[in-house]
């Protein structure tokens, strides 16, 4: 029997790239020299909806529709012909292959302008910074936010761009809300997705059908796609995995499952796949891996496999293949530094790190393996799988999406992308360590880092210590200044509404966040309230947070947000509002001078943070000291060098000249002869490209070797000069 499998993603997650799972898995299955097509039918539903042909259709459907509608729709009703003479190009200037279009979008009368547009006269400060092509992207999405207005209205209430039928998966501890819907008549968007699955098994004909769901916006179009398999091809066995049942469906019992899925795995799904398959194969075979089956009508998980979970370093190179890479959709949605890379722009997803190399934070799912078992990855590996993705995708970004990368291995990974000359962007998620220095923040920004998000979560060392995150708000500040002087942009993820935390230290906390854009050191940041989630520490262990929970009943389906009450009494939720619109101006660099209170519509106390905290904290201390086992590495070219001899007072010495250029600019340090020679010599030696790297020590043995005073020479104008133009100590 030859096994084919078809990988999905279902509608809906991100518009301008791919979700990366289907691609690791195929990476994997390459390995095993297993065919396998994957598709995104989330971009393929998008796609099919937003053009010439389904705008036409859809218009023509929502005639059709008897209820009541609202102004704003009548009024793109009224404006149909508009938005269908204009999606395609739209589309395709979305997709870059359309960028003269721009100079009309910007122009008053091209794009049909509904309800999206009024929010156009807050945001015309935001457009003095940003070029002809960025305000035309902008614009173009708040046309398609217009349309989707439109279709929620009249057409398809659980519509959204990055997400369908949401609440249907949210918090579902029940199975009964989503199984009532999937019985009903197909929604509208059903019929796009089912049609071109339809299309897809037909070409295709898998023996396995495995669909990936990363999110809850992602669960209800899995369950619908499987059903039609299921009615359709009861021949194809049909498999569940990915974040949502990693998360959710630890505890599933309920049977009805079964009527859509025949197997649902959780966590890496490497070696569940190759279970699987085999199980298929050999129906006698009843070996598996972290996988749920219906067995005499009831739900049974298996873990019976003996063989270990593959190593990092043997899933093989995530392979994009089959995917319309070239038809993703950037769009920018708010003018926030952050969520626009999220949006737009394709970015190839790779991971330096399985796990987190931390694995304390107690709001965090630290029990579950893809947090708990850390593993890292080879720099030289990584940049082979940048290698082979680059020749098979043509794009050189890449987003590592780490839960928390290793400052050790993001060194180790940028002298290897120096080393081999490769021009690529990369951005990724961290955690604020000391680590972080300034000189490894040089580094990194020369191998292509333009950005990292972390964790601040609560800036509040009391609360960073309830939280188990390792930092204070003072050591974030310092390296939040590190990466931003590096030119490296910094987001924050904030946290508001912990256990325990009180009104004091929200504000606190606020006033915190104030002073790091005041003093130019956050570019970045989302506010989000506390969820309190059934494999953390708090979740595990609520009265050693003083939280309650308010239920212990384990549903049926999905269980892994916990309600609970604080014994503060506070209501935090209330705090919501002040909190994100105060930030929104913060990130454009306006109303950092306002008095807290004016945020918010009810009485709040006065901060207790010093005025100037964070700017104190930022006062530099020079360190004389210098680890001996410290790489020192050099960035910079090979110097012009040119000897002179200079007289004083009837006394004459030969000195060195060294001319250095650089991207920007040139420079010139001159230096005793002898020093000269020996600089231009270690210099050679140091460069990033070199497959050696010294250390501190040897340099400072070379230089003693034949010349004194290493550390006067060390920490002369000079080398100081060099410090600032690429003479990294590591």
């Amino acid at each position: 029997m030859k096994t084919k499998l078809f990988l999905i993603t279902p509608p809906f997650t991100q518009l301008n790239t791919p979700y990366p799972a289907t691609a690791y898995i195929k990476g994997f299955l390459n390995t095993l020299n297993i065919d396998s097509v994957q598709a995104d039918l989330g971009i393929e539903v998008i796609l099919q909806l937003f053009s010439k042909e389904g705008l036409t259709h859809l218009f023509a459907y929502s005639k059709s529709e008897t209820k009541a509608i609202s102004d704003n729709s009548k009024r793109i009703v009224a404006l149909a012909a508009e938005y269908i003479k204009t999606i395609d190009g739209v589309i395709a200037f979305l997709q870059g292959k359309n960028p003269t279009l721009a100079l009309q979008i910007c122009q008053d009368d091209y794009l049909p302008e509904a309800s999206r547009f009024t929010q156009l006269e807050e945001l015309d400060w935001a457009f003095g910074s940003m070029g002809t092509q960025d305000k035309a992207k902008h614009l173009a999405t708040l046309y398609l936010e217009d349309i989707s207005d439109f279709i929620v209205d009249c057409v398809d209430s659980n519509f959204g761009f990055s997400r369908y039928a949401e609440r249907l998966g949210r918090s579902a501890s029940s199975f009964d809300g989503l199984y009532e819907a999937l019985q009903q008549q197909n929604t509208y968007m059903d019929t796009i997705l089912l049609s071109i699955l339809k299309e897809k098994i037909a070409t295709i004909q898998p023996t396995i059908f495995l669909i990936s769901v990363p999110f809850p916006g992602n669960l209800y179009s899995a369950f619908k796609a499987a059903q039609w398999v299921k009615q359709n091809h009861p021949e194809i066995k049909i498999a569940m995995g990915g974040g949502f049942p990693n998360t959710e469906l630890r505890s599933l019992s309920d049977v009805r499952v079964f009527e859509f899925f025949d197997f649902i795995t959780l966590d890496d799904g490497e070696l569940p796949v190759e279970e699987l398959i085999k199980n298929v194969v050999d129906p006698d075979y009843q070996t598996f891996k972290r996988t749920f089956v219906l067995e005499n009508n009831k739900v049974v998980y298996k873990n019976n496999a003996t063989k270990p979970d593959y190593k990092q370093s043997q899933v093989g190179t995530p392979d994009y293949t089959d995917l319309l890479l070239d038809q993703y959709i950037s769009v920018i949605e708010i003018v926030n530094p952050m969520h626009r890379m999220w949006s737009d722009g394709r970015w190839n997803k790779l991971t330096m790190a399985h796990g987190c190399y931390w694995g304390k934070c107690t709001f965090c799912d630290i029990s579950l393996d893809y947090i708990k078992i850390y593993e890292p990855v080879t720099a030289n590996l990584l940049c082979d799988r940048m290698e082979t993705m680059i020749a098979q995708t043509g794009q050189n970004g890449f987003h590592y999406v780490d839960e928390a990368a290793p400052p050790a291995l993001m060194r180790a990974l940028a002298i290897e992308i120096l080393r081999r000359k490769l021009a690529v962007t990369w951005w990724t998620n961290i955690r604020f360590e000391k680590s972080f220095t300034a000189d490894l923040c040089k580094l990194l920004k020369a191998s292509g880092c333009i950005a990292v998000s972390g964790g601040l979560e609560v800036a509040s060392d009391r609360l960073l210590k309830l939280i188990d995150k390792g930092v204070t708000v003072e050591q974030v500040a310092k390296v939040n200044s590190n990466f931003t002087q590096a030119g490296i942009m910094v987001h924050a993820y904030l946290m508001y509404g912990y256990p325990t935390q009180t009104v004091q230290e929200t504000v606190d906390s606020l006033e915190m966040v104030r002073q790091l854009f005041a003093v130019g050191v956050l570019q970045s940041g989302f506010w989000h309230q506390f969820a309190m989630t059934a494999h953390s520490p708090v979740g595990m262990h609520p009265e050693k947070f003083g939280v309650v929970k308010q239920t212990e009943s384990i549903g049926t389906f999905a269980n892994n947000d916990i309600n609970y009450t604080d014994k503060t009494g506070i209501a935090h939720d209330k705090f919501s509002f002040g909190l994100k619109k105060s930030l929104f101006n913060f990130m454009h660099g306006i109303c950092l001078d306002y008095e807290l209170q004016e945020w918010f519509d009810f009485k709040i106390p006065k901060t207790k943070i010093a005025s100037d905290f964070i700017e104190n904290a930022l006062q530099e201390q020079l360190s004389l000291s210098v680890k001996p086992n410290a790489k020192v590495i050099w960035l910079g070219g090979t110097p012009h060098a040119e000897a002179f001899t200079k007289s004083k007072k009837g006394k004459s010495w030969e000195t060195c000249q060294l001319t250095f250029q650089d991207k920007k600019t040139c420079f010139t340090i001159s230096l005793h002869k002898e020093q000269g020679i020996w600089l231009q010599i270690i210099l050679e030696k140091i460069k990033v490209t070199n497959t050696k790297v010294y250390t501190f020590q040897e340099i400072k043995a070379d230089f003693e070797t034949n010349l004194p005073d290493f550390e006067l020479f060390w920490f002369s104008k000079p080398i100081t000069t060099l410090r600032e133009f690429g003479l990294l100590v590591l």
